[in-house]
């Protein structure tokens, strides 16, 4: 396994560095001019307002299903940028393990769904692909260092192959052995896309290739919280655990080694993407070149997406046996458990989009259909299934920007998730002397995912049940005053049927109607010329019996000094502060990769605190942190041993330093 896994890194090594010499060899690569104008984000420090100089370049990109342009941001205040756990996420107690969301968050997709979802943090997804264009072969190296040996690896490149063509590619490697026994995770994430526009600007072409390889050792947590107060137990890789035996692994740069218990999803996605366009064509003229435009009316959009996707959890410690008689119920028939699902997907789009304006890329309709072939093989047989869908959107940016407006939906006609719909509807106005205001509203019903279904692998209630499908009403509006450096956020959802796990595998479902309310406001405080103070809170609160536990206050802060010195220096460096109030925060069930609700252990922790340096040289960036400060200990014997919990018998580390490096190169 590592020598195939080497010998693919040399590979794509290899294609890195020979684009990178064709980039050089390649006379006049031109900048193709962005279709849908100039809108989208980027930070105050982003690479586009630059000064013209030897390290600048001009590079822009668009989401698969996004009319906007956006700029990279290359602001260092925020680490969590850079770092694949969100900030608002909590986690098992090492990078790369299962992380849940501590902001209340509605159901995220309808249709089928194979019902994994604890390592999305950590996924690669082919409608956030991002397609390029730049002005020169631009690329990013990423490396990052943290405590018991873990490694970040990150690259990334893009060049303008043709003038009117771009190839991007990317990966990341995140191997990270943990500070406890049997949690090790190594993730590997590819990325291959293409942008192909032809020379009259009637077709385009999108191609991305996405894999997402993730292996996240399970030891069950510690067997009780009295051996973080142990002298003995100082060395936390000491501590038993309840899953995984007493094996121990070490670790290698790229994740050698084997894992007697772990979760494995491996994940491949392909789409392309053909599009043509009728309108009328004009062209720019100027003083020594004639740059063709086109203006379309209508345009034809044919989508083929193929998804090969396997989900597998494993153990082949013969000491767990007793572990899933007594938490799942059963006695396996080996001293192994193999547990598996498996789906390929090959899906057709046909779409027709409308532009009233057709100057105004940003204002169309659009109408189409989608069938959907599924193939799915578990422990339990093969089953062929299918959907038919309907979609329609409608956008409208207006040419001043003072008004954006979005409706879109979704609906199953027939198939196995036949009923399924998403509505949703948002309008933006830029209130003069106020700032940016956002409301909308969406209507989500969905089936179970196949998790609840009795063919899956990962069914292990005692008996088969019956679930609705579940109905998510979600209102929401932000305000963004940036006079105030503030933003005001407010979600409120209205659900019924909600789906939910508990007692590591019984499936349940809340038939009852309750509401979940989310407040939150982000704000900077300028204390001085240097000195500011970013601060975003959120309040949650639930309305209801449903058994749901999320905490009623969440709020991250970052004290941070930050300028640029002697021209070219730029520092940010101060302190974070993430807290939440206590609350009986969800278990983890190795076995199906997921949170379960519980009652009776109250994750009462103290606020997390960080020290961090950042800095950046032209295109060179660094990053130090020292995480976890708030678990020193006075004790006879002083150290970091006073650990947060991430969840019921899953610690935090003590103190972790990290190191970090993101180098840009332009040819």
């Amino acid at each position: 396994m590592q020598v195939k896994f080497l010998l693919r890194f040399l590979i794509l090594f290899l294609v890195l560095c020979g684009g990178l010499v064709a980039s050089a060899q390649a006379p006049g690569i031109l900048r193709r001019l962005p279709r849908g104008g100039m809108g989208g984000g980027g930070g105050s420090d982003s690479l586009e307002r630059r000064s013209k100089s030897e390290d600048s370049v001009n590079i822009s990109y668009r989401l698969l299903d996004s009319t906007f342009i956006h700029r990279f941001d290359s602001s260092l205040n925020d680490f969590s940028r850079w770092f694949p756990v969100p900030p608002t996420h909590r986690y098992l107690g090492n990078t790369g393990t299962a992380t849940q969301s501590l902001l209340f968050e509605g159901p995220k997709q309808i249709g089928f769904d194979p019902g994994f979802h604890s390592f999305d943090a950590y996924k690669w997804r082919a409608a956030d692909a991002q397609f390029f264009t730049t002005s020169r072969p631009y690329t990013q190296l990423g490396y990052l260092v943290g405590g018991q040996q873990e490694q970040h690896i990150e690259i990334f490149h893009t060049q303008n192959i043709r003038p009117y063509w771009n190839f991007s590619l990317r990966y990341r490697l995140i191997n990270s052995p943990g500070f406890f026994r049997n949690q090790r995770a190594n993730h590997n994430n590819y990325q291959v896309g293409s942008w192909y526009e032809s020379p009259n600007k009637r077709y385009n072409n999108y191609f991305v290739l996405v894999a997402n390889a993730l292996q996240a050792g399970e030891n069950g947590g510690i067997l009780g919280s009295r051996f973080l107060d142990s002298a003995i137990f100082n060395d936390r890789f000491t501590i038993p655990t309840r899953l995984g035996g007493s094996q121990q692994f070490t670790s290698s740069l790229f994740g050698g080694g084997s894992l007697a218990t772990a979760n494995r999803y491996n994940e491949v996605t392909a789409i392309m993407r053909q599009q043509y366009d009728l309108g009328r064509k004009d062209s720019l003229v100027t003083d020594t070149s004639v740059i063709p435009l086109f203006y379309p009316r209508l345009r034809f959009e044919h989508t083929l997406q193929y998804k090969n996707d396997r989900f597998r959890f494993y153990d082949q410690a013969e000491e767990d046996t007793t572990y899933y008689e007594t938490f799942y119920k059963f006695d396996p028939a080996t001293d192994s458990v193999d547990l598996q699902d498996r789906w390929i997907e090959l899906s057709n789009d046909f779409s027709i989009y409308q532009f009233p304006d057709a100057k105004n890329l940003q204002q169309f309709l659009k109408a189409g259909i989608q069938f959907q072939f599924l193939q799915g093989t578990t422990t339990r047989g093969t089953f062929n299934l299918y959907n038919l869908i309907g979609h329609g959107e409608y956008r409208n940016r207006t040419r001043n920007r003072k008004w954006e407006i979005g409706a879109s939906g979704r609906l199953h006609l027939n198939g196995f998730n036949a009923g399924d719909y998403h509505a949703y509807g948002s309008l933006q106005r830029n209130v003069p002397r106020l700032g940016n205001l956002l409301i909308g509203g969406e209507s989500i019903n969905r089936s179970p995912s196949f998790a609840y279904d009795t063919r899956s692998s990962f069914y292990l209630d005692d008996a088969a049940k019956s679930f609705s499908k579940e109905n998510t009403t979600h209102f929401f509006g932000s305000l963004g005053i940036e006079k105030l450096r503030l933003r005001l956020t407010g979600d409120y959802f209205l659900i019924s049927n909600y789906l939910y796990l508990k007692n590591f595998y019984e499936l349940q479902q809340e038939a009852a109607l309750f509401n979940v309310l989310r407040i939150g406001a982000s704000k900077q405080f300028r204390l001085s010329p240097r000195w500011s103070l970013y601060s975003d809170v959120w309040v949650q609160q639930k309305t209801g019996d449903a058994e749901l536990n999320i905490p009623l206050v969440f709020t991250r802060n970052r004290l941070v000094f930050e300028g640029t010195f002697f021209r070219r220096l730029n520092l940010a460096t101060g302190l974070e502060m993430r807290y939440h109030t206590p609350y009986e925060g969800d278990d983890y069930s190795p076995v199906l990769g997921r949170y379960f609700y519980q009652q009776g252990y109250t994750i009462n922790n103290r606020p997390d605190m960080a020290a961090f340096f950042n800095f950046r040289i032209r295109t060179f960036r660094a990053f130090v942190r020292a995480e976890n400060l708030n678990s020193f200990e006075w004790t006879k014997d002083p150290g970091f041993t006073g650990n947060n919990m991430g969840a019921p018998e899953y610690p935090y580390p003590g103190l972790v330093i990290r190191f970090g490096i993101n180098w840009t190169f332009l040819n």
